[in-house]
C-alpha cells in the first residue's frame, strides 16, 4: 500500500495582521523608491531582527529613544517588552513614515527632528535614556554624520546606557576613528539570517561604564 506524501500547509496570518504587514511593505517600498539611500532596504526589518534590537531593554528602567522608526517594526518590539508608550520617543524625518507611526502608535511621541539634534525636541532630559535603538542606514552616511549622531545619542543616555545599531555587514558600520574619538566600546550583540538581507546587531557603550 502506497502512502501519499503529506502536503505542507501554509499557516494563514490573521487578516488584520496580514493587512498591516502588506501596508508596511508597500509604505517601505514607496519610501525606498523615493529615497533609496535614506531607506537603505526594499523591505522592512523582520521581527527576528527586532527581537535582537530590543533584547536589553528593561521596561522598569529609563526612557528609550528610537532613531529611524520607519514602518514601526522596532517600535512594536520595544513596546512588546512592556515599556510604557509614554517612555518611548521615535525619531522619523520621512513625513509619510511619521504619519504612519502616529496612526499605529497614538500614545508614542514621534519626532520629525534630525537625530543629530534630537535633544532639542526630546521630552526626557539628557542622561535619562537607557537605550537608543537605531534603524538608521549608517552605511549610507559619512563619518562626520556618524560622529554627530553617536555624540548626541550618548548625551541622551544614562551612565551604562547603550546605542544599538543593526547593519547588513559583519563589521560595525562606524569607523574605528569615530569609536575611539568618542571613547566607545562596541560588541557584536547578535546575528540573524531571518531578515532580508541577513543582519548583524552591534551594541555601543561608553568605555569604563
Amino acid at each position: 500500500m502506497q502512502h501519499k506524501p503529506k502536503r505542507s500547509r501554509a499557516i494563514a496570518l490573521p487578516r488584520a495582521e496580514f493587512r498591516a504587514r502588506a501596508t508596511e511593505y508597500l509604505d517601505f517600498l514607496a519610501a525606498w523608491v523615493q529615497k533609496p539611500r535614506q531607506t537603505a532596504s526594499v523591505v522592512p526589518s523582520s521581527r527576528y531582527l527586532a527581537r535582537l534590537m530590543v533584547a536589553q531593554i528593561d521596561p522598569t528602567d529609563g526612557r528609550v529613544l528610537e532613531l529611524g522608526g520607519g514602518t514601526g517594526v522596532f517600535t512594536r518590539a520595544i513596546l512588546g517588552t512592556g515599556l510604557p508608550p509614554e517612555k518611548l520617543e521615535v525619531v522619523e524625518i520621512n513625513p509619510a513614515f511619521a504619519r504612519g507611526l502616529r496612526r499605529h502608535f497614538p500614545n508614542v511621541s514621534v519626532l520629525e527632528t534630525p537625530a543629530q539634534i534630537v535633544s532639542t525636541a526630546a521630552a526626557g532630559e539628557p542622561g535619562t535614556y537607557q537605550t537608543v535603538v537605531s534603524g538608521l542606514p549608517l552605511l549610507a552616511m559619512d563619518r562626520h554624520v556618524h560622529y554627530d549622531i553617536l555624540s548626541e545619542s550618548f548625551r541622551m543616555l544614562q551612565p551604562g546606557g547603550s546605542f544599538v545599531q543593526f547593519t547588513y555587514s559583519m563589521r560595525p558600520p562606524v569607523s574605528r576613528d569615530v569609536i575611539d574619538a568618542l571613547d566607545l566600546d562596541v560588541e557584536r550583540a547578535g546575528q540573524t539570517v531571518r531578515n532580508f538581507p541577513p543582519a548583524t546587531v552591534f551594541r555601543f557603550t561608553r568605555r569604563g561604564a
